[in-house]
């Protein structure tokens, strides 16, 4: 899940108390939002990048598919895709959109499917709202066979730290526009407010956490990105333009040995 703008919104460091079906409640929002051309980042740089991580794969597991964004694309290259979601309202539009790919009802902690069934696996801003990393991670290293590759997408650790967001300092002349980084090294679990009247759960974990959990299941980092936004986004506001060193995503390509 994207946070849809570059300076936090002025409520999204509100916390509420946790809910079981907030991407039940949610999801038209996120639907409406962040798929089907209406997110420069996604258009301008996830989707790029996941066609050419994904080119050639065989048999593709989306894990969090959503609405079914990422497996159209990949099923359009010619693999044979299948998306898993727990959320209902989310599979339904999904199953409308169609595209090729088929669709399965799971969370990743419990995958119904065969050891080492899938060629390839692909995970865009999904682990950042499981809780139960080391369980889901080690699910995802069960159904890959060796040598199959997995393309793990997450919002970038340092915008997801409790607290952070931009700072305009007036206590300096000229005055400075900053980014306040919040506890990076402490795993926290917040609910966030992050439009008025939306409220999604993210975990916050520092980079180390991902990797060391995905070595003890035998996958290994290959490549990492973290590209700058892009152009589209920044041209939403000309306020962004301060976000241009900061990356928003992070990118690891891993290999099961």
């Amino acid at each position: 899940m994207r946070h849809p703008a570059g300076r936090r919104q002025p409520y999204a460091r509100t916390v509420a108390d946790p809910r079981d079906e907030l991407w039940e409640d949610h999801a038209a929002w996120w639907i409406a939002g962040f798929t089907d051309g209406a997110d420069p980042e996604y258009e301008e740089q996830i989707l790029p990048l996941a066609a050419g991580e994904l080119a050639g794969a065989g048999r593709v597991l989306d894990i969090g598919c959503g609405d079914g964004q990422v497996s159209r694309l990949i099923a359009g290259g010619g693999s044979d895709v299948v998306g898993v979601d727990p959320t209902w309202n989310c599979l339904t539009v999904a199953a409308e959109r169609a595209g090729g790919p088929s669709y399965v009802r799971s969370g990743a902690a419990a995958l119904p499917f065969a050891d080492a069934s899938f060629d390839a696996a692909v995970a865009c801003l999904v682990f950042e709202h499981i809780d139960d990393l080391d369980d889901a991670v080690g699910e995802v290293a069960r159904v890959l066979r060796p040598g199959g590759r997995l393309c793990f997408f997450l919002n970038h650790p340092i915008l997801q730290t409790p607290g952070a967001g931009w700072i305009d300092d007036h206590t300096v002349d000229p005055p400075e526009q900053y980014w306040r980084l919040g506890p990076y090294l402490v795993e926290a679990t917040v609910t966030e407010q992050v439009e008025r009247g939306v409220w999604i759960r993210f975990v916050h974990r520092p980079l180390s956490r991902y990797v060391n959990a995905l070595a003890d299941h035998g996958l290994v980092v290959e490549r990492m990105l973290e590209p700058a936004p892009p152009d589209g986004f920044l041209d939403r506001s000309p306020s962004y333009a301060a976000a241009a060193a900061y990356p928003r995503l992070l990118y690891l390509r891993v290999r099961k040995a």
